[in-house]
């Protein structure tokens, strides 16, 4: 899943909702700015809804024509408060993410049993669809090279290494990666991989986890959805049950 990130940077402040200057300048002042519209609030509401549902239906790749299709406005409405597609998608990313690391660390503190604890994150995290809408970022996985454990892949996001003999994830920082994100992004996901690393460690120091699944496992298997099916029902009862064998799949056997 490829996105382009030239724009991220230089747009972040306009993705976090905030309106350009007073003036109109498009400098995008944060200390002049003013409240939206009831209408234009309305209109960020109805892009920000359809871009989840596009964008979690379809990939990041989408195009906004689709987004503002489903939001029922003009592409020029969605263009007018995201200037390029990298500011929408970086601002749905930042958002999911945030959730995700909201809903384990409410699993890690209302679960005092491991497995219950990261069972518990799975089914929330599958059920409120946030998994579909991670960002590369965070599910990207660099090959390690035999030699120097150097990543082959080439770079379009900040990558991940796997920490020597664990398999876990953790961001990479590279001098390029200044021009693809802010530091905030950086850090919500360097949040997220650890707060599930949290859950992850617990449940196999009790046994209860395979030795060999990883932080990359759990969310990778929190982006898996069901194929879709007409039935709301249908559907639901599908992504269940394709938890259970994923669950079932994570758990530890006994020798």
């Amino acid at each position: 899943m490829h996105i382009q990130d030239s724009h991220w940077t230089s747009a972040s402040a306009v993705a976090s909702g905030g309106a350009v200057g007073a003036a109109g300048n498009g400098r995008g002042d944060s200390s002049r700015t003013t409240p939206l519209r009831v209408d234009a609030q309305r209109n960020l509401e109805h892009v920000l809804r359809a871009a989840r549902e596009v964008f979690g239906e379809l990939g990041y790749g989408a195009p906004m024509e689709d987004v503002a299709r489903r939001a029922r406005v003009g592409v020029g409405t969605v263009y007018r408060r995201f200037p390029s597609k990298d500011v929408l998608v970086r601002r749905i990313a930042e958002e999911e993410t945030s959730r995700l690391t909201d809903q384990a660390r409410s699993a890690l503190g209302q679960e005092d049993e491991p497995w219950s604890a990261l069972s518990r994150f799975l089914r929330t995290s599958v059920a409120s669809g946030a998994g579909r809408l991670l960002p590369p970022q965070v599910l990207r996985v660099g090959v390690a090279d035999e030699g120097e454990g150097a990543l082959l892949d080439e770079a379009r996001v900040p990558q991940q290494r796997m920490q020597p003999g664990t398999g876990e994830l953790r961001l990479v920082p590279e001098e390029s990666a200044g021009s693809l994100g802010s530091a905030d992004y950086d850090a919500g996901a360097t949040a997220l991989l650890e707060v599930v690393g949290q859950l992850v460690d617990r449940a196999r120091a009790a046994g209860q986890l395979r030795a060999d699944v990883s932080v990359s496992d759990v969310l990778l298997v929190i982006a898996t959805a069901a194929p879709s099916l007409p039935d709301a029902a249908q559907q639901a009862a599908a992504s269940a049950r394709l938890l259970d064998i994923l669950l079932e799949g994570l758990r530890s056997r006994p020798l």
